[in-house]
């Protein structure tokens, strides 16, 4: 494809460095937005929406920023095919109104909502037995955590264990957000596909002949196409783990750093709820999602040609002064609503209400209520990876 020509009016971020950005994006971010809403970032080819603004329109304008494309192939080639996130609607609604009733919030609370409860029992239990000395959060409660929650919801038999479905989602995961182009993160991607469609060869036949209350199961009784129904099981394995693990390791990282709101959150002056929503707005997973520009079009006084590869960069958005006064400080007390954590319109994240309930009902208090004393461990470092998703791979705790 001819490369699309960045329009003179757009100012140029030259200075952007995608390798920085993996150890702290936000610092960039600020910058963007300081050159303006719509900013060219050459290192990755990419025209960035930096505002809450500029990102939250973007999102009421998908005839304009477009979902489907023929140049942010990442996610295709990381998942082996074409899942609902890189379709517009009417194919988009389709898929997604498959998945709805495994994750509207009365079946979270009725159905799902239990075993959330049971798998964190069962982990906490595991992280104090691992010990105060040794215990790394995101390793031992997070990941595990996340990952069973997450096998339940696709109905994967029981014999799938938690670190394959971490291994899976990672892998996905880093292939989503490789710009650079690595190909050892490809060879990941493709021997996670393999397995999973290997489990899938099984599961689907099982699934038509008994159908269940499954996203896996839901996906196959409306009729879609198998290879449909297999790209998006591939994405719900990568988003379905990664902001769920992130969110509670971030959760008690952010509010480890500030004892005073954790404090007022284990007394109940601030609910876990509103801590959830206020750690989601200051370090986003999801940094950044591809747009394409369907048309030639003029958007926020910028000339966009069709083809324009944009990056909607939610975590820049999410720090925005004038949504978020005092945005860079953690404030568990502050009304986040309106963060775009988890996106807007259309393509807001299907499982966001899946994950409050997880976390903010079940994962937080029932850790915090069996380790009253759980801090960071100051001899051991905690470890940060990723801008397009973004999240601590290593939380060594103490208590």
């Amino acid at each position: 494809m001819t490369p699309t020509l960045i329009s003179a009016d757009i100012p140029v971020a030259d200075w952007f460095d995608p390798h920085e950005a993996m150890v702290d994006p936000y610092p960039q971010f600020a910058r963007l937005r300081a050159l303006g809403p719509i900013v060219h970032a050459p290192a990755v080819g990419r025209v960035f929406l930096t505002t809450h603004e500029a990102v939250s329109g973007a999102e009421r304008r998908p005839e304009i920023f477009s979902s489907y494309s023929e140049q942010n192939l990442t996610m295709m080639r990381a998942l082996g095919g074409r899942p609902m996130l890189r379709k517009d609607d009417p194919e988009h609604a389709a898929e997604r109104s498959a998945i709805n009733p495994t994750l509207r919030p009365k079946a979270i609370t009725s159905v799902w909502s239990p075993r959330f409860a049971e798998n964190v029992a069962v982990w906490a239990e595991h992280l104090l037995e691992i010990g105060p000395e040794r215990a790394d959060l995101n390793r031992d409660f997070a990941a595990p955590v996340a990952s069973q929650n997450l096998i339940d919801l696709l109905g994967f038999p029981e014999e799938v264990d938690v670190e394959s479905m971490r291994r899976w989602s990672t892998s996905y995961i880093a292939g989503i957000g490789n710009l650079l182009d690595d190909a050892a993160i490809w060879r990941r991607c493709d021997e996670s596909q393999s397995e999973v469609d290997a489990l899938l060869d099984e599961l689907l036949p099982r699934l038509r002949e008994a159908p269940d209350g499954s996203v896996t199961s839901h996906l196959l009784q409306v009729g879609l196409p198998e290879e449909v129904v297999r790209a998006n099981v591939h994405l719900t394995i990568s988003g379905g783990m990664n902001e769920p693990q992130h969110m509670i390791t971030n959760m008690v990282w952010a509010l480890s750093l500030h004892p005073e709101q954790r404090d007022a959150v284990l007394a109940g002056e601030v609910s876990w709820g509103d801590a959830f929503e206020e750690t989601a707005r200051w370090q986003s997973p999801i940094g950044m999602i591809p747009r394409e520009v369907a048309v030639d079009s003029e958007f926020l006084g910028a000339q966009l040609p069709e083809g324009t590869n944009v990056g909607l960069l939610l975590a820049s958005a999410n720090r925005d002064e004038q949504v978020f006064p005092d945005a860079d400080r953690y404030d568990a007390r502050r009304t986040a609503r309106g963060h775009l954590a988890f996106g807007s319109g259309v393509h807001m994240c299907a499982g966001r209400w899946a994950a409050k309930n997880a976390i903010a009902e079940h994962a937080l208090p029932a850790l915090y209520e069996r380790i009253p004393s759980l801090r960071l461990d100051p001899e051991r470092p905690t470890l940060w990876d990723g801008w397009v998703f973004r999240g601590i791979t290593a939380l060594p705790v103490t208590w």
